[in-house]
């Protein structure tokens, strides 16, 4: 099968956990290890990822230099993908035979700069914070803060991806055989001016958005989105909480609110969009049990034909 994965950047850096490149790349490693396992059973992997930890740790090591030396969003996303996208590819090379063809690829996503998404900033970003501490930082850096889970992140705008504009590389790579690594945080953030030319702009795209437009258009099999819980639950984080092992488009969305803009909400959105296009299954669930989610044996499986959750 071709299968889409897309990484969550809490699935590499655990929240809370320390952000450095050494935390990071042990993360990778086992993660690697998971995905490896599926490619040598026989199936190709396109895989994205998230950057939300990685991209607001850039935005602080920018901010604390020099003035005239502080990066943009789009730069500090391209950094981001870079960096992860060498850590992945490092550690699938260290885990799979030599001749595995493994490439990863900078992409940009092309967005409306008029998208409502600029002046409701929603995408959480960087380290957590208790709130007295986000509160600080927001009125010292002029951000905007919001809850993530049960800690506090800078939150910035997250505008819906309209199109991968290296589609066609991408595809000729998954038509060779590759194992593409793309995508990255959703891609590189950028808008077309008036002029037909294409500049950047400051946002981060919401990375599951644009795996599931991918998963579509290179004719996935299964989508897939991995992440730091077990699946998607009603009432998570209460006593009352229960996980939807399986669910149609229309059940989950009839959820509504029940999902957290900063976190579940987007993946169920994306998993939603990729199954209403391509009457395809889509699972979201724990990084170690990748293989169990595949066969539908764990987490949260969303497909056309489930008669309720």
């Amino acid at each position: 099968m071709r299968i889409l994965i897309a990484l969550g950047g809490n699935a590499l850096l655990k929240r809370g956990e320390n952000l450095s490149a050494a935390a990071q790349q042990e993360n990778v490693a086992r993660a690697a290890a998971v995905l490896a396992r599926e490619i040598l059973a026989g199936h190709q992997l396109i895989i994205t990822h998230g950057n939300g930890p990685q991209v607001g740790l850039l935005g602080l090591q920018s901010e604390s230099g020099p003035p005239a030396s502080a990066m943009p969003l789009d730069v500090l996303g391209a950094e981001s993908e870079g960096w992860i996208g060498y850590s992945i590819e490092l550690a699938l090379r260290n885990a799979l035979p030599r001749e595995t063809r493994i490439v990863s690829l900078l992409t940009q996503t092309l967005v409306d700069a008029a998208d409502p998404a600029f002046q409701h900033p929603s995408k959480p970003i960087g380290p957590v914070y208790d709130e007295a501490t986000a509160r600080r930082l927001a009125s010292l850096n002029h951000w905007v803060v919001m809850p993530d889970g049960r800690s506090w992140r800078r939150a910035v705008a997250s505008p819906a991806p309209i199109a991968v504009l290296e589609i066609d590389a991408i595809k000729a790579l998954a038509q060779a055989g590759m194992t593409v690594i793309c995508g990255g945080g959703g891609g590189i953030p950028v808008i077309r001016q008036t002029d037909g030319k294409l500049t950047g702009i400051e946002a981060v795209i919401d990375k599951d958005a644009t795996s599931a437009l991918l998963a579509g258009q290179l004719g996935a099999d299964i989508f897939v989105m991995l992440t730091d819980v077990d699946g998607v639950y009603v009432g998570y984080g209460t006593p009352d909480a229960k996980l939807i092992t399986h669910s149609t488009p229309a059940d989950l969305r009839a959820q509504g609110s029940a999902f957290a803009a900063g976190s579940m909400g987007p993946k169920t959105a994306a998993a939603c969009a990729f199954v209403a296009a391509t009457g395809k299954s889509c699972a979201i669930g724990a990084m170690p049990a990748l293989h169990e989610i595949i066969i539908g044996h764990a987490g949260t499986s969303i497909s056309p034909d489930i008669r309720h959750v």
